[in-house]
Formats: structure tokens, C-alpha cells, sequence
């Protein structure tokens, strides 16, 4: 792939005969289009430079439905944004059994698209993978735009969702299971989740799968990752009955750690900001 100085800045220009190495690639960025990068204003950490290389640095994680990558994209020779390629897998190589009790309300809108993943052809297996991808991109910037900690979603490129990277260096952040908390952080850790429940309730969501396995500790702030079944209380009719479950499930592990919470009186509270 020939590089194109469109939009390089004169420091990287010498870079010109650069090419990407092993485990590299060009930076994706300046194929995709606006509806597939993030949120106005980019943060000042995004690197979208055309000079830059994505340079694969290992998995960060397997899951049910994908696996995550750490990337760094940088200009050679500079500082860049560290990343976590989200992989969607093909339904066929996915355990995510469930997928149709989370979509109802949000259908695929292209029919030739919807009778292909219905009849489970390999185009269709593809689509779906993306239609994942999609989703959780659409969640990401759903949930950033209404205030929620969540990782900033850089770009959407085919089924490969590209998000902030939440840790330190090359080491990922912990997930609110794993974390050795004080008693007094696990305390301000239920606070945090209470008012991401709140966020999520206000902006008409549900998180739909929310437990201590999806939420990360970075810093002592609490962040929620793992979003592509964001439930739609409105148009999902079982909306309600998973904002229900994401507060029993949270609210009976931070019981387990000495916190006060009481997930009947949360979930009213939480009902009551619905309308």
C-alpha cells in the first residue's frame, strides 16, 4: 500500500519511504468515513495522522463474541495512541447465545442483509459479526455523548471496533472483580455504578449484561466496558426487566463486599428517572 501524504504534517514527511513492518499496518483512519470515527471533538491523545502505523502489541482479552488486541497507532518516530481492537467472531465461532432477546426493538434495516444472517449463510455470518461491531460502536457514542465512563470508540472499520485503551502503559486496567479495593473504595465504587446506572437509565438504556466482569478500575474511577447489547427501554419490551437484572447483579456483588445496597430500592429509584 503506497503511503499518501494527504494530510501529514511536515514533521512526518520524512517518513515517506517508511513501510509498515511485521505486525504493522497503516493507520485506518483516514478510510473511514465521519459516521465511522468518533465523537466531535476527538480527544488530543487520538492519533489521525495518515503517516501513522497500527502496530499489534498482544491480546488483552478472549470473550464470549470477541477478542481484544492492543494496538499502538503512531507516526514512526513519535508518541502515539495506545488502542483495543475489539474482533468480533462470526456467529459460528461466537457463544453469544442471546443475541435475539437484546435486539428486539432494533432490527437490521437492509432485508437482503436480515434474510442472510436468518439463513445463516457465510455472507450472512459476516454481516452479523459487523452488525455486533455496529452496534457496540453506536452504544460507545451513545453513552460517551450522554456522560457515561465509558472508552472513548475511535473508529468502526468492518468488524473491528477500535476504542481507548483503559490501563497504564501495556497493562489493562483491572475489572471491578478482580480489584483488591479497600472498604471504603468498594463503597465509593458502588456509588460510581449507582450514578452510571442513573446515566444509563436518564439517557433510556440499559446496559443489558452489567456486573462486576464489565466494569474496569482505573485510578480509583469506575469505567464500563462490553456494550454491543445496550438495551432500549422504549422499544425493548423486556427493556425494563433488564435494567432489573443489571441492578440485582451489581447490587449483590457489592453486598458481598460489605456495601449497603439495596437493589429493590435502587431499581425504583432508577424507574422513577424514566419518566
Amino acid at each position: 500500500m503506497a503511503f499518501d501524504p494527504f494530510g501529514a504534517s511536515a514533521d512526518s514527511l520524512k517518513f515517506l519511504d517508511a513501510e509498515p513492518g511485521a505486525g504493522q499496518r497503516w493507520s485506518t483512519w483516514p478510510a473511514s468515513s465521519p459516521t465511522e470515527r468518533g465523537p466531535l471533538p476527538h480527544p488530543a491523545w487520538l492519533e489521525t495522522s495518515a503517516a501513522a502505523f497500527d502496530t499489534e502489541l498482544g491480546i488483552v482479552k478472549t470473550g464470549k463474541e470477541a477478542d481484544v488486541f492492543l494496538l499502538e497507532r503512531a507516526v514512526p518516530g513519535q508518541d502515539g495512541s495506545a488502542l483495543a481492537a475489539k474482533r468480533y467472531r462470526t456467529p459460528d465461532r461466537s457463544d453469544f447465545q442471546r443475541s435475539h432477546q437484546y435486539e428486539e426493538g432494533r432490527r437490521l434495516r437492509n432485508t437482503r442483509d436480515a434474510r442472510a444472517v436468518a439463513g445463516k449463510s457465510s455472507y450472512g455470518k459476516s454481516v452479523a459479526a459487523a452488525h455486533w461491531a455496529s452496534s457496540e460502536f453506536a452504544a460507545l457514542r451513545t453513552a460517551w455523548e450522554a456522560g457515561i465512563p465509558v472508552p472513548y470508540p475511535v473508529q468502526l472499520s468492518g468488524t473491528e471496533l477500535l476504542m481507548e485503551f483503559i490501563g497504564h502503559g501495556r497493562t489493562a486496567a483491572p475489572r471491578l472483580a478482580q480489584a483488591r479495593l479497600t472498604t471504603d473504595e468498594y463503597a465509593d465504587a458502588f456509588t460510581q455504578v449507582v450514578a452510571i446506572l442513573g446515566a444509563f437509565a436518564r439517557s433510556g438504556h440499559a446496559h443489558g449484561d452489567l456486573s462486576a466482569y464489565n466494569l474496569l478500575v482505573r485510578d480509583g474511577r469506575v469505567m464500563v466496558i462490553d456494550l454491543p447489547q445496550l438495551v432500549d427501554l422504549a422499544a425493548n419490551p423486556s427493556g425494563v426487566d433488564y435494567l432489573h437484572r443489571d441492578v440485582v447483579n451489581v447490587c449483590t456483588w457489592f453486598r458481598r463486599h460489605g456495601v449497603d445496597a439495596d437493589a429493590e430500592a435502587l431499581f425504583a429509584d432508577l424507574v422513577a428517572q424514566l419518566w
